[in-house]
């Protein structure tokens, strides 16, 4: 596909025409996606020291994780749409200086309040950096190539999430602060390279509307859900505002819906639900999402805590979770565009399962090469299934509504990592004493003395087998949706799963 308009805009260093120049969009965005996946990684190795040296909470900490994915959740399909208003290319330039920005400000927070705010700040590059990379992906790479590039971008995912936990449990002997700062090379690196590179290759609609309705709805319903879940085990589910979170949820999500249906310029695009293959994948990566996302933040506690291990130990002991997306995301990437995605992406999620079933089966006394198999075997699901779904369900939107599609696939995943750690922390709160969960959560209990960590072990084999569950409906839905096709101009391509074309 050409650049719209010249083929070399004056200081761009790549010629848009030329076939190289897809491959260096493919570097700039796999930058932003090692960023993110670096800065979720090293976060989340530290949290037992940011809760130490801060002297916060289990609620404040959820915020520090969440605040951030909450806030690029529903940002994320107004940054498509400003996308589709201003360029693809100049939104996610701009995603990487808010992010820097924000992460330089992350660094020098003297309280948890303000570590939180400026994790929300990040969440707005981060919302301009997911909702653009895909479509950039996508609208330089022809659709019989498209997955074999999202398996690469899926691999440097991969790649960030085995360095992350290792490369924070050793920037956290710095202290926690070094984490943020470690973002800002990165990000000047990523924005100077998309400013550079990035050539705008759609057409823009400068008539869009931003559906700040429809956020608010969104984030109020999001925000409930979250907050009671997580919480309502530790203050009672009883308590007024975890019963305000529930209703907050219950009475947002229909009204929304409602909206997004009678608006002339809804935040959701529902009409793109009508194509099956994109409805299904995308549920299917949700609940892939609340499946799996949970699983790296559970076992930080269960390493550090439960185990005593130091945070270098706990981040080499959680690479094997990585390991196989790096392996099989470019492997299954490329399978999926000869034979389809329906078989990898189902697969992807019995295999998720199969791992998630092993990790409920943990003890404090588990073997670590059986901790490391269970591990591997739930990195390889992923690894099998991500590419392959988002192949499919960026492969049948249309080149206009790209930003919007990859705003909405990317804020059904965010929703469902959000629902995922806050289920995980729900679990655990709900069976064991607050103080006794502070100290595993803290590091400053280690292992198993003068306590029982029964209640703990037992929270973390409930929340593995809720992630069985889920894996497992993934599969069957995974199986609903459909031969793999592909929009190209104003025709379908069909590919049946056989790898013939029709």
């Amino acid at each position: 596909m050409k650049a719209l308009g010249t083929a070399n805009p004056a200081g761009r260093l790549v010629d848009a025409s030329a076939p190289s120049y897809r491959w260096w969009v493919l570097a700039v965005t796999s930058v932003g996606a090692l960023m993110a996946s670096l800065t979720s990684g090293t976060l989340v190795i530290a949290l037992p020291d940011i809760l130490r040296d801060l002297k916060t909470d289990i609620f404040s900490l959820l915020w520090i994780v969440v605040g951030y994915t909450l806030v690029a959740t529903v940002l994320v399909l107004n940054a498509g749409r400003v996308a589709d208003m201003f360029g693809r290319a100049r939104s996610y330039t701009l995603g990487f200086v808010i992010f820097t920005l924000a992460s330089i400000a992350c660094a020098f927070a003297p309280n948890a309040q303000q570590l939180i705010l400026w994790r929300l700040v990040q969440g707005v590059g981060g919302a301009l950096l997911m909702a653009n990379a895909t479509a950039l992906v996508t609208d330089a790479f022809p659709r019989m190539e498209l997955g074999r590039a999202l398996g690469i971008n899926s691999m440097v995912v991969g790649a960030g999430a085995i360095m992350g936990p290792i490369l924070g449990g050793w920037l956290t002997s710095f202290g926690w602060r070094a984490i943020f700062w470690f973002n800002v090379p990165i990000g000047l690196v990523g924005a100077l390279a998309a400013a550079l590179i990035l050539v705008e290759q759609s057409h823009r609609d400068r008539h869009v509307e931003i559906d700040w309705i429809g956020s608010i709805l969104y984030f109020v319903g999001l925000m409930g859900l979250m907050t009671a879940l997580a919480f309502g085990g530790v203050y009672g589910w009883t308590t007024w505002w975890v019963i305000g979170g529930i209703l907050g949820f219950v009475v947002a999500l229909p009204i929304f819906l409602w909206v997004e249906l009678h608006h002339h310029a809804p935040l959701l695009d529902l009409t793109l639900f009508q194509d099956r293959l994109f409805a299904m994948g995308n549920l299917t990566g949700f609940l892939n999402a609340i499946a799996r996302n949970g699983v790296l933040f559970l076992l930080v506690f269960y390493f550090q805590g439960a185990r005593g291990e130091d945070p270098v130990t706990a981040g080499i002991m959680l690479a094997p979770l990585a390991i196989g997306l790096v392996v099989l995301s470019p492997i299954s990437g490329i399978l999926a565009d000869r034979y389809g995605s329906r078989a990898l992406a189902t697969g992807g999620m019995v295999i998720t399962a199969i791992g998630l079933l092993g990790l409920a089966t943990l003890g404090t006394d588990t073997p670590y090469w059986q901790v490391a198999l269970w591990q591997l075997i739930v990195g390889a699901g992923s690894g099998i299934f991500n590419s392959p779904n988002t192949s499919a369900v960026m492969g049948v939107v249309p080149p206009n509504k790209r930003g919007v599609g990859a705003g909405m696939r990317m804020m059904l995943m965010q929703s469902g990592f959000v629902v995922s750690i806050a289920l995980a922390i729900g679990l655990v709160t709900s069976s064991m004493d607050p103080k006794v969960m502070v100290a595993i959560f803290s590091g400053s209990q280690i292992g198993g003395q003068g306590i029982s960590l029964a209640p703990f072990m037992n929270a973390l084999h409930i929340a593995f087998l809720a992630g069985v569950g889920f894996s497992a409906l993934g599969a069957v839905v995974s199986m609903m949706r459909g031969e793999h096709r592909s929009y190209e101009g104003d025709t379908s391509r069909v590919v049946a799963e056989s790898g013939s074309a029709r």
